[in-house]
């Protein structure tokens, strides 16, 4: 059984073939075809090969592409998660905005906000953790972005969001008073997120669809 993608999906990321060397073109149209079959040990494979065969700079998008091929379910996308390394897991969050239309994949979410890992933080914080997590949550993970200097520019519908938050600028105010009685800096980007929190600001435009991960931002 198959989950369908969000009738609303952001864009899937370009075509990588043109980027690539013959073999590697080879191998992705290989691990494509191979993925139609779902989630198996085989596309778990392709997985963790990415990196190796398409290069560095292309892994996140080789990963997507392939998971995009598999329509696996959320709970074939929590098992990558969790069998993965980094770098999977980065990519299986990265892919949520395209596979999962409703809120069931947020604990792996939830999972990487409670990590130490600034790279898993900030895939973590894309459209669909924009779409799909508490306030409550959300409120949180912007503190931990500004505790371990993820910058807040990668996290998408950052002003929507933030706009008239109260509970969100009083947690902000607490932080900075904090920091200062410490003696240590307070955030620049604390200051960018307080101002979002204005409830007489112009409310900022809607977000377009898209955006989010290694290929563009929303904010």
């Amino acid at each position: 059984m198959t989950h369908s993608a969000p009738s609303t999906a952001t864009p899937l990321p370009n075509d990588l073939r043109p980027h690539l060397t013959p073999p590697a073109r080879a191998w992705l149209d290989q691990a494509l075809t191979g993925a139609a079959q779902g989630i198996t040990p085989t596309t778990e494979l392709h997985l963790a090969e990415a990196a190796r065969r398409c290069g560095p700079p292309h892994a996140d998008t080789a990963r997507i592409l392939i998971l995009q091929a598999a329509h696996p379910t959320p709970a074939d996308l929590t098992r990558v998660y969790h069998r993965g390394t980094a770098e999977e897991r980065r990519a299986v969050l990265h892919a949520l905005p395209h596979l999962v239309a409703g809120p069931e994949a947020l604990p792996v979410v939830e999972d990487a906000l409670r990590t130490n890992d600034t790279r898993l933080l900030t895939a973590a914080l894309g459209p669909y953790a924009a779409r799909h997590l508490s306030p409550h949550l959300w409120r949180h993970a912007i503190l931990k972005c500004l505790f371990t200097g993820v910058p807040v520019t990668g996290v998408a519908q950052l002003a929507a969001r933030a706009h008239g938050d109260a509970e969100l600028a009083r947690m902000l105010a607490d932080f900075a008073a904090e920091r200062t009685a410490a003696g240590r800096p307070v955030p620049d980007d604390l200051h960018h997120v307080l101002a979002l929190t204005d409830p007489e600001a112009a409310p900022p435009p809607p977000a377009p669809e898209g955006g989010g991960g290694p290929h563009g931002k929303e904010c």
